[in-house]
């Protein structure tokens, strides 16, 4: 195999330390075994440049189909996270035991940025998305940096940062009974929580320290216990690694509002203006992906928020998630 690393231009007004590293493989005529080798020979390089950058764009190798795609993250040796298994809001198409679908909400329905499930106890490491077909128009996915947004936060809004740090975040959604696919965070409580009835709904949730309420046409308001706002990535660098941008601006649907979607740990309402400030600077550590068919992103859910545009015509991405990791805020901050 052929495999070289191309330049990717920063879009106008994205800092150049953003842009993902892209690995093109030069022979399209590769065979399934030899990437799966050539994974396995360049495993440190890869994550290497995953360290680096954030997030990685491999394109060229050939592959067409989800079990493709399988076949591609299996090579990595990485611990299966199940969809199943999660405690994701979207609702998702299972493929294979490692793949299924990025997120049914409609096409016209924008995600924000955010870690996948930052917002929950239990996340991943690391996701990996393939294109099987990318929209006739629009539907990119826009990768930010969260750990050079963190500095320039600290920088305009120190005291925003201080109480992030020192009083964690609390998330608040209202699950369906049923799949509702007309919205980004419309899976079931059932299916959220593995459960069948209200009463083992109510023991998963005490086990991950939720507190909850049930609401009328069998829907579930939880709330997270305390998650920490931000993460440390190694020794001197960290992440604003939460659920913020997207729970403050596109957790909107019939049941749920934004204005009531995330506070502070101690239960106290955002700084609105350092909440809008941080939606804004995060346009300029943003690389949008623009998706060819067969592309691989591997993001690095650390430090690399990802997000979903509006598109039309067909689209169809896919998702494997790695290595869940369970997370708790610390009050020795404070």
């Amino acid at each position: 195999m052929y495999v070289t690393q191309i330049p990717l231009a920063p879009h106008a007004g994205c800092d150049e330390r953003a842009v993902p590293v892209l690995l093109n493989c030069e022979n399209r005529a590769t065979s399934p075994e030899s990437i799966q080798a050539w994974i396995r020979e360049c495993r440190a390089e890869i994550e290497q440049h995953l360290r680096g950058a954030g997030a990685i764009l491999f394109r060229g190798f050939g592959l067409k189909t989800p079990e493709d795609f399988d076949q591609f993250v299996s090579a990595f040796g990485e611990d299966n996270f199940p969809y199943e298994q999660s405690f994701s809001n979207a609702v998702r198409l299972v493929r294979t035991e490692r793949v299924f679908s990025a997120n049914e909400a409609p096409a016209d329905v924008k995600i924000f940025l955010h870690h996948e499930m930052a917002q929950t106890p239990i996340f991943p490491q690391k996701l990996f998305f393939f294109c099987e077909m990318a929209a006739a128009e629009g539907g990119a996915t826009p990768l930010c940096r969260s750990d050079l947004l963190l500095e320039r936060l600290a920088q305009s809004t120190p005291q925003f940062i201080a109480d992030c740090e020192k009083k964690g975040l609390k998330y608040t959604n209202v699950m369906p009974g049923g799949d509702d696919a007309s919205s980004g965070m419309g899976r079931s409580w059932r299916k959220t929580l593995q459960a069948e009835g209200r009463e083992a709904a109510e023991t998963r949730l005490r086990d991950f320290g939720y507190s909850w309420e049930w609401l009328d046409d069998d829907c579930l308001r939880a709330t997270t216990p305390v998650l920490p706002a931000i993460r440390e990535i190694s020794p001197g660098r960290r992440s604003f690694f939460n659920q913020l941008i997207a729970a403050s601006s596109g957790w909107k649907d019939k049941r749920n509002d934004p204005s009531r979607a995330i506070t502070y740990g101690d239960g106290q309402p955002l700084d609105h203006e350092a909440v809008l400030m941080a939606s804004e600077l995060a346009r300029e550590f943003t690389f949008e992906v623009n998706w060819q068919p067969g592309d691989v992103a591997l993001v690095d859910n650390c430090i690399s928020m990802h997000a979903r545009q509006p598109f039309t015509g067909t689209r169809k991405i896919w998702a494997s998630l790695v290595n869940a990791e369970h997370q708790k805020f610390s009050e020795t901050s404070q």
